[in-house]
């Protein structure tokens, strides 16, 4: 759940990045999102669950492929079957009812947004891929270990290995928040987002827009 307080926000997938050009000749790298359209699936009150909220689905699926819970949600509501389910913290959060739809038009091009997502994975890596740590010396007398992490700093005092010291370990595949990312445009035929920029995750991944909270 995004706890943070906003104005406007959308559930999409990514489809990969390409280019636009300006008017003037310049090249712009963007992000092509599939953003929406996204029904509105519960509304949460102040008085009955201590917050206000609006969850919302995205990805159109079949009601078998769901869990009893979520299926017994859709069935209350009357909205078809979701795959993805996200809440969202919206200022006018009780203003808002089940059913109604948000679409990419909640953006407009120059607007600026955070968007977050799952960064691919790349499993257990070494230090100089998840760290940028340089090789060690190639010469004779090294010994095989060109790729290791080099010295712990132990010794004698303080006899361990200092907390946050960088070292192997899982890469990747976790939530990432790019800011301040412009809208360079939104195609409303095709409900996609165009953003300047790249956006953390795989193609295909699930990402989220939001309005900057820091622009």
């Amino acid at each position: 759940m995004n706890k943070a307080i906003i104005e406007k926000a959308i559930i999409g997938r990514k489809l990969g990045m390409t280019q636009v050009f300006t008017p003037d000749g310049k090249v712009i790298p963007v992000t092509v999102i599939e953003a929406g359209p996204c029904p509105i699936v519960q509304v949460k009150t102040l008085e009955r669950d201590g917050y206000s909220a609006v969850k919302l689905g995205f990805g159109a699926t079949e009601e078998k492929l769901l869990n009893k819970p979520e299926a017994g949600l859709f069935k209350k509501t009357g909205v078809p079957a979701q795959k993805v389910l996200k809440e969202f913290r919206f200022e006018k959060a009780e203003e808002m009812k089940v059913g109604d739809v948000l679409s990419c038009e909640e953006f407009a091009a120059g607007d600026k947004v955070d968007v977050s997502g799952v960064s691919k994975g790349h499993g257990f890596t070494g230090v100089i891929k998840r760290w940028n740590n340089r090789r060690l010396k190639e010469t004779h007398g090294v010994g095989p270990v060109h790729r290791e992490v080099g010295s712990m700093g132990a010794n004698s005092s303080p006899s361990r290995v200092f907390k946050g010291k960088k070292m192997p370990g899982q890469y990747g595949h976790e939530n990432v928040t790019v800011l301040n990312l412009e809208v360079v445009k939104v195609d409303k035929e095709r409900n996609v987002i165009l953003l300047k920029g790249a956006v953390p995750g795989p193609v295909k991944g699930i990402v989220t827009i939001r309005n900057s909270v820091k622009a």
